[in-house]
């Protein structure tokens, strides 16, 4: 497989740290950053990449690197230092970091502007960081030709007066930028409610965000169009639809969807469908949109894990799955009716035990 040079970095202690590995692609845990003609997460088998792992080792980070074949079976093609340490949140049952999308590519060893960065946020150039310790916070830069650069004005405090490192539930759990580039949308699961910080023409934030109900817990959430997204309430075990205005307010589409599993978490989309992550039974459920644009559960149990199931990512319509307490990952074939064929599962990543464990994937 032929790849080009790019760069892995895990937003822990503070700090964006680097460590040079083959790469392809500038992601977050939502999909690819520089974006082709397909739409995020879209549907497609064929061709070969790479999955990349973030270990979130305490006594020095690193990403393992796995190649991918066509068929979705993934080998181990290296690991790489990224020259940070691991970071955990306190009380966290199973994901150490609390957070969804907790690794990208990027160039340089920067300054976070906060304490205990747990998200990355891409979308062409702009790149934000999200904060989870003290007060919280967003600080977003700029990629230029590889390289991030701070920008002014762009630095933003949640509010939310927690300790460094804060409590598992009161950890912010994901920032996102919206495919128009207006918003930076922040989940927050013990407020219960989203923030929308406006996107100025430089990248700059706006003072004041747009505060919105999102529902029991919100942790993760990824968008179904322009102006749609889904978010999963880990409190009700639930996912929701909602509508972004153009002043970044969130209205509810509907009812919530709950699943009958437990601590679902993480969300990814593969073509039509939508995959959640329920740690506390190690399942994945899976939803759709409907014709009529309603939120409906697909399948309670599209793929049992058995290992504590946390972060996702996806590849040329595989869908990618971190289990923290089996220490592997599992690779799924999504087929055209949503359902998932399980096609390879590499081991010996690092377990979770005593408040620390790996955490963030991403996928070429």
């Amino acid at each position: 497989m032929k790849r080009s040079t790019a760069l892995a970095a895990a937003l822990l202690g503070g700090l964006t740290s680097v460590g040079s590995i083959p790469g392809t692609a500038f992601a977050d845990g939502g999909g690819p950053a520089y974006h082709d003609d397909r739409k995020e997460g879209e549907h497609h088998h064929g061709g070969e990449g790479a999955v990349f792992v973030q270990t979130n080792k305490a006594e020095g980070n690193t990403i393992k690197v796995y190649d991918r074949d066509e068929d979705g079976r993934l080998t181990k093609a290296g690991e790489y230092e990224t020259g940070g340490l691991g970071g955990f949140t306190i009380g966290a049952p199973l994901d150490a970091l609390a957070s969804q999308g907790s690794l990208t590519y990027h160039r340089g060893l920067l300054w976070s502007g906060g304490l205990l960065p747990v998200t990355i946020a891409a979308r062409g150039d702009l790149v934000y960081v999200l904060d989870a310790g003290g007060e919280g916070s967003v600080q977003g830069f700029t990629l230029n030709k590889g390289h991030l650069s701070r920008i002014e004005n762009a630095n933003r405090s949640l509010g939310l007066h927690n300790g460094n490192p804060p409590a598992f539930g009161a950890a912010p759990a994901q920032g996102k930028i919206d495919p128009d580039r207006e918003f930076v949308l922040v989940s927050t699961k013990a407020a219960n409610v989203m923030f929308s910080y406006e996107i100025g023409r430089h990248g700059e934030l706006a003072r004041n965000p747009v505060i919105s109900d999102a529902g029991n817990a919100p942790f993760g959430f990824t968008f179904d169009t322009d102006d749609t997204l889904l978010v999963t309430e880990s409190g009700a075990n639930a996912v929701s639809l909602f509508e972004l205005e153009d002043d970044g307010a969130l209205d509810h589409i509907g009812p919530s969807v709950p699943n009958g599993q437990q601590a679902t978490c993480w969300i990814q989309r593969v073509g039509d469908y939508f995959y959640v992550a329920n740690a506390g039974t190690s399942t994945i459920s899976s939803y759709r949109v409907n014709d009529h644009g309603k939120l409906e559960l697909v399948n309670a149990v599209a793929a049992d894990t058995g290992g504590g199931s946390i972060d996702m990512t996806t590849s040329d319509g595989f869908l990618y799955v971190q289990n923290a307490t089996a220490g592997n990952v599992q690779g799924y074939e999504v087929h055209e009716d949503g359902s998932l064929k399980l096609v390879t599962t590499v081991e010996g990543l690092p377990k979770f035990a005593d408040g620390i464990g790996m955490e963030g994937i991403a996928a070429s």
